[in-house]
């Protein structure tokens, strides 16, 4: 961060110099939401990059440097500040990209469990139903016939099928095989899987990243015990 974080702000400071000219009423709502869009940007970089930091201080030198008053601080003084971060932050270690994957799916999953209609089943999986069904479940060693959609966290539909399907609940991923031994024939769920009831730590080739949960959409046409 450090030093190049003196790109955005002088961007920023054109900008509010800019917007300092008469200009229709318009125009300044334009100029205002570009500004709030800067600052806005900006405190989402700082927070991500510098979550204590005081923002006072902050403000009070953003304003002192816009204004041309005096510093509180010499610039040898802040450039030397300026390179100690810098040095700190690249001496630290990047996060693993298994425990960066891993602290997403915990975000997701988290955030999933607090939408309307939500229920959590055994080992994490997350439910919510789309339609109702009153016909037989499947048994453990059961089949099924199922329509679903396959998606990533982040929408993405990596599998799904066009006409009714039939599956073994031995063949099928873990998160599958317990949830849909609790959905009746006729229902249709939406399905939240975690990683650890999909592919876990290897993921599914280059298609399902390591950590990754999955979300189904699936409707049970029919079922075997």
């Amino acid at each position: 961060m450090s030093r190049y974080l003196f790109l955005p702000l002088c961007v920023f400071f054109s900008m509010a110099h800019a917007a300092e000219k008469p200009v229709d009423k318009n125009a300044d709502t334009d100029s205002r939401n570009l500004a709030y869009s800067l600052g806005a940007s900006l405190g989402e970089r700082l927070r991500q990059e510098v979550p204590e930091l005081q923002l006072q201080a902050l403000i009070e030198g953003l304003q002192q440097a816009y204004q041309g008053k005096p510093l509180a601080l010499s610039d040898a003084k802040i450039e030397q500040i300026l390179a100690d971060h810098e040095a700190q932050v690249a001496e630290q270690p990047a996060a693993p990209q298994s425990e960066a994957a891993m602290q997403a799916e915990e975000r997701f999953l988290t955030a999933e469990k607090a939408k309307p209609g939500v229920r959590e089943l055994a080992d994490g999986i997350l439910l919510t139903e789309l339609a109702p069904g009153n016909g037989p479940k499947p048994g453990a060693n059961g089949r099924v016939q199922v329509m679903y959609i396959g998606r990533l966290p982040d929408g993405t539909v990596f599998d799904q099928n066009s006409q009714p399907q039939w599956f073994s609940l031995d063949s099928v991923i873990s998160g599958w095989r317990s949830a849909l031994q609790n959905m009746p024939v006729g229902a249709k769920w939406r399905l939240v899987i975690p990683s650890s009831q999909a592919y876990g730590a290897d993921g599914a080739g280059d298609l399902i990243a390591p950590f990754t949960p999955l979300v189904f959409d699936v409707e049970l046409r029919g079922a075997t015990s």
